[in-house]
């Protein structure tokens, strides 16, 4: 709560009264009568404190405002705090002010608060102190009956003052019920304070009504405080209790336990709470079918449960029962209502399938598949195309061998018996299976047996069949290598009927290396070619079609099992040795052999050559294990490419030489020999890997291309203008150089190309035709065209000019602008022909 403010202390006194003198002295046409209210010192929040008669005032005020804001108006008049306040001084004032919007006008009317302490009587001029023994002015208990029938007006109570015995009072309420909803509902005489009910009320709809009584003198003078009046409806039973539903539908299992909850009901009453007129009991009235009683339900609480464990939905699936709620705890002259409440039973699993049959026979021609051969009946008392309706077939004897397959018709739940491995007459013509049956759900009754079974007798009937290739894969054996024309065994088919091969034909159907001929009457093979064990893996299969006088065929596979000789010496299949000279004093070589290991390691190896030749001075082989041998150099020899030839020779003596590249590298790994010296010609040479062998070829590549550019260049250039080119023209201006330092500033010309030093410009007899430039140790030529002369006058001196020897009087220019594709076709065979020559000089 907030703090109690003093809008009445000495200063705020005088300055509310300088205020209201003022307010007097300007407006004193527009003052209404001032109003005294009588309250206490201390005033709390939100406290009703007085009314004010504004119609008096002002009737057509449509703004009503208060200039204090410790002080709330209402349309009515009613003066209430809007916080604590606590009066200093024993009167305080504020203002009230009235106005019309539309006209403008305005009424002020000045509220006095004086304190109860001391009571002025306005109709004498003295201040007389009131005494009393007796207080009169407060709360009395009252109430109405609900739905009176009167007579009206209905005297309810009185109230009155004391200060009646000393001043005229005027009695008046305020309220709901009085000038609020409902409105006119109570009254109370003026003159004697007699309160009146008009008519009667509901109480589900007004419970109570809390009226505020007030006491005035006839000048608008309040000695008393409002009083609060509680008005009580009385609660009549006039509404019947009310089911939540007006049909209830609850399910419960089959064969529950007794105690079992199936559902709760509930019902409402408007009645006032926690009385007998709605203390609520609930009854059930009528069960259908009626006998036995399975169900019972809790008087207070509505819980259906049930009584009995005899549940069985295959007998009765639905319960129906008339349930009853009474208020007045259920005396007979209580209020009721009547509900209706469904009970469907659950079904559970307790019904085995159940054969129609306990033995069935079928029969069924051999050979097919995919074939119904029977459909088996059950009968099943639970719901159907439920899974506890719902049957599962198995097998439980005489189907080892997978020939059968029984699936369940989800329409009928019938047991559909199919064939899915065809059935050989020969071998068994009749069968007999063992089906049980159980349904998708568990079962839980009470039967000990969970599976009911039944028998189905198969009789297999017999067919003219064609041959039977069986096996399908057969094998012989024949060495590699057998002379052409050998004969063996192949290929036989049977006659299901006889198990006979006569009358059967033979063919091949597949023979990937040719290698064999089937003869066509006894399926016996002919050797064609020279069988290769290594070459097949040991194996060679060819597809055999066997067939009969009908034409009914069935296809074979016959393996030839390649049986190995030693036709096969041990091989390395490393060619190319590294040996990193500055690390590696050896290298390792490795020998296979492609014939079986009892024609394989260990092998021997050994150098290929005379005792005084030169590899065994060179070279020495030691023993690593069976299949492995060290290869190591002797001596300090070069770096370079040698040929060594080594013999591999297996347990059986079958042996073979194989030459291999051994390359002694200046390296730290293989991987880092790229360039090595030959020890015969001394010449360095290059081992080029794949991306180097990549980047030439996509150089010369990218060449081609430029090339291709120009020479279509410079034949649209050739075909507008043709130029003829002296033969030696290419080696008479083809320069050799071996100089690496800055030589002098010299000029060198032959017949027109003119060679010069770096920062040297000089011009032959067309410009400046060729220039040599050296620069961080590298010499290009490069060739222009300019001058005076033509290139044949130049030539016709026969012998070397200086750079002035040329400058002769000046001639058409046009002779001397060659393109570079011309210079290039011309110049090109020639300036080929000196790099040859140039290079063989560099060599030397």
């Amino acid at each position: 709560m907030a703090p109690a403010r003093a809008p009445g202390s000495p200063s705020g006194a005088l300055c509310r009264q300088l205020l209201l003198t003022l307010a007097i002295l300007t407006f004193a046409c527009d003052a209404c009568k001032t109003v005294t209210l009588h309250v206490p010192a201390k005033l709390d929040a939100e406290k009703f404190i007085g009314r004010v008669n504004l119609k008096e005032c002002f009737k057509s005020a449509t703004l009503i405002h208060s200039r204090d804001p410790d002080f709330q108006i209402l349309e009515d008049g009613s003066v209430y705090t809007t916080h604590a306040i606590l009066l200093s001084s024993e009167k305080s004032s504020f203002t009230i002010l009235l106005s019309n919007t539309e006209t403008h006008e305005e009424k002020e009317i000045l509220v006095l608060l004086e304190h109860q302490t001391k009571v002025l009587k306005k109709r004498h001029s003295q201040e007389k102190v009131l005494r009393r023994a007796k207080r009169r002015w407060a709360p009395i208990p009252c109430s109405v009956p609900e739905n009176s029938l009167g007579p009206f007006p209905l005297f309810l109570q009185q109230i009155q003052s004391d200060t009646a015995q000393n001043y005229t009072i005027y009695y008046s309420i305020s309220g709901p019920g009085v000038d609020k909803e409902p409105r006119n509902l109570f009254y109370v005489e003026r003159d004697t304070g007699n309160l009146f009910c008009t008519r009667p009320v509901d109480r589900e709809t007004y419970p109570s009504f809390e009226l505020v009584a007030f006491a005035t003198t006839p000048d608008g003078y309040t000695p008393e405080y409002p009083l609060t009046l509680l008005i009580r409806i009385e609660d009549e039973n006039d509404n019947y209790p009310i089911f939540t539903e007006t049909n209830y539908i609850f399910k419960v299992f089959e064969n529950s336990k007794v105690g079992t909850t199936v559902g709760q009901v509930c019902a409402t009453d408007k009645d006032e709470p926690d009385t007998l007129h709605t203390r609520l009991r609930y009854s059930i009235i009528e069960q259908f079918p009626a006998s036995p009683t399975l169900f019972s339900m809790h008087p207070t609480t509505g819980v259906i449960t049930t009584t009995s464990s005899q549940l069985d939905r295959e007998l009765i699936d639905k319960y129906q029962l008339k349930i009853k709620v009474q208020d007045m705890d259920g005396q007979y002259f209580g209020l009721q209502t009547t509900a209706a409440c469904v009970i469907n039973i659950e079904d559970v699993n307790d019904n085995l399938p159940t054969f129609t049959r306990s033995s069935y026979v079928a029969s069924v021609e051999e050979n097919r598949i995919d074939v119904e051969v029977l459909r088996v009946a059950v009968q099943d008392k639970d719901l159907i195309h439920t899974a506890n309706w719902r049957a599962n077939y198995t097998f439980l004897k005489g189907n080892e061998d997978g020939n059968f397959k029984i699936v369940t018709d989800s329409q009928t739940n019938e047991g559909v018996l199919y064939v899915v491995k065809p059935l050989n007459y020969e071998e068994k013509q009749q069968l007999t299976l063992q089906i049980g049956a159980v349904n998708e759900a568990p079962y839980i009754g009470t039967s000990r047996s969970t599976m009911n079974m039944a028998t189905v007798t198969v009789n297999v009937q017999n067919q003219d069949e064609g041959p039977e290739c069986d096996p399908r894969v057969q094998t012989v054996r024949i060495r590699e290598n057998v002379p052409v024309g050998t004969k063996n065994v192949g290929y036989k088919a049977y006659d299901p009927e006889t198990r006979s091969s006569s009358g059967i034909r033979y063919m091949k159907s597949s023979d990937p290396e040719g290698w064999v001929d089937v003869d066509e009457n006894s399926g016996v093979i002919t050797i064609l070619k020279r069988l290769d064990r290594e070459a097949r893996s040991g194996v060679y299969n060819i597809s055999i079609l066997a067939s009969d006088k009908d034409g009914r065929t069935c296809n074979g596979v016959l393996g030839i099992i390649l049986e190995d000789v030693n036709d096969n010496g041990p091989v390395i299949r490393q060619r190319r040795v590294i040996i990193c000279k500055t690390v590696m004093s050896s290298a390792e070589i490795v020998a296979v052999d492609p014939d079986e290991p009892i024609h394989g390691p260990p092998f021997d190896f050994s150098l290929e050559g005379v005792l005084d030749s030169e590899v065994l001075r060179m070279w020495r082989l030691t023993k690593v294990n069976d299949t492995a041998a060290r290869l190591s150099y002797l001596n300090d020899l070069q770096f370079g490419k040698y040929t060594v030839p080594v013999r591999v020779t297996d347990r059986l003596g079958q042996s073979l030489v194989t030459q291999l590249d051994v390359i002694l590298c200046d390296c730290v790994t293989p991987n880092d020999c790229n360039t090595y010296r030959s020890p015969r010609t001394g010449n360095r040479e290059v081992i080029l890997g794949k991306w180097a062998i990549l980047a030439i070829l996509l150089g010369i590549a990218l060449l081609f291309c430029i090339l291709f550019t120009l020479v279509c260049g410079a034949t649209t250039g050739a075909a507008k203008k043709p130029k003829v080119f002296p033969d030696d023209l290419a080696q008479q201006n083809l320069i050799v150089s071996n100089t690496e330092a800055p030589g002098d500033d010299k000029v060198y010309s032959t017949n027109g190309f003119t060679t010069h030093a770096v920062g040297g410009s000089a011009q032959g007899i067309c410009g400046t035709l060729g220039s040599r430039v050296k620069s961080g140790g590298q010499e290009t030529i490069e060739m222009v065209k300019g001058g005076h002369q033509t290139m044949e006058s130049c030539q016709e001196a026969g012998h070397h000019h200086t750079l002035d020897s040329c400058r002769g009087g000046p001639t058409a220019t046009d002779n001397c602008k060659y393109t570079y594709s011309e210079w290039y076709t011309y110049t090109q065979p020639r300036l080929g022909e000196e790099s040859i020559r140039g290079h063989t000089l560099v060599k030397n």
